[in-house]
């Protein structure tokens, strides 16, 4: 009677296998991510005080997150039916959206840099206590509409002035969510700090996942003078049809050139 009574966890070959091609995305995004940023994450070894190299730091804060988070991006889009994606996808579709990962994130970063510098430099003067305030909140809606920014692009839209309007824009109208992107950026940054191996390994997968779906929520002006850029969107299709084909072709049984010709 007590062995009838035990809970069976009876779940479907269905429901096993989406979870294990999350798994697998969140692992492909974490050793995408880990990679694509070893230079910074060896200059911070080198200088724990990044704020005294501001050349430095800033070209690599400017070339090297937004090309990765962008790839992650269109990688997390390209998978949404469940399909585990080779990991070449984050590599070709990194490729692919680099120059304009670069060219739409330039201005929100330089953006926020110069804010935060400024309320810095003012922060004890007359004027600190009311202009101090006022570049810190165009800091975090420079930081918060850059990955909107890239969402946009990622999915296969254009780059434009407008889109450098909107994106804050979509911030200040999903407060919430741009609130929730920017605690999860923080608790990310705060833990890899103490555990960078384990934090890299784990987390950047997870986060992004969650903040590439919220994103997708903002990025409501997409098709408000946005024109879709079909080259990058294929490209990243072309891949997983690739890697499906290879994965079908692993599994296939080979057979001899007598017994395909039926002799």
């Amino acid at each position: 009677m007590e062995a009838s009574r035990r809970p069976r966890l009876n779940v479907a070959y269905g429901s096993w296998e989406l979870i294990w091609a999350h798994v697998h995305r969140v692992l492909v995004v974490n050793l995408g991510i880990a990679v694509t940023h070893l230079p910074l994450l060896l200059a911070l070894q080198l200088s724990h005080q990044p704020w005294r190299h501001p050349v430095l730091f800033g070209l690599l804060l400017l070339v090297l997150p937004s090309p990765s988070l962008a790839a992650a991006f269109a990688y997390l889009g390209a998978t949404t039916g469940g399909e585990q994606a080779p990991v070449r996808l984050f590599a070709r579709a990194y490729r692919q959206l680099f120059r304009q990962a670069v060219l739409v994130s330039a201005p929100f970063v330089l953006l926020a840099i110069a804010a935060v510098t400024d309320a810095v430099a003012i922060r004890t003067t007359a004027l600190g206590a009311a202009v101090a305030p006022m570049a810190v909140v165009v800091a975090l809606v420079a930081a918060l509409a850059w990955p909107v920014a890239l969402a946009h692009v990622a999915a296969g839209g254009a780059v434009g002035r407008r889109l450098f309007l909107l994106a804050p824009y979509a911030v200040v109208r999903h407060g919430v969510l741009a609130l929730m992107n920017l605690v999860l950026g923080i608790v990310v940054l705060f833990l890899v700090n103490q555990a960078p191996l384990l934090g890299l390994a784990v987390l950047p997968g997870c986060v992004l996942f969650v903040v590439w779906r919220n994103c997708r929520v903002m990025v409501a002006f997409k098709g408000r003078g946005a024109v879709a850029d079909p080259v990058v969107r294929g490209g990243v299709r072309d891949v997983i049809r690739e890697g499906r084909r290879d994965a079908t072709d692993s599994f296939r049984p080979r057979t001899s050139r007598a017994t395909a010709a039926g002799i």
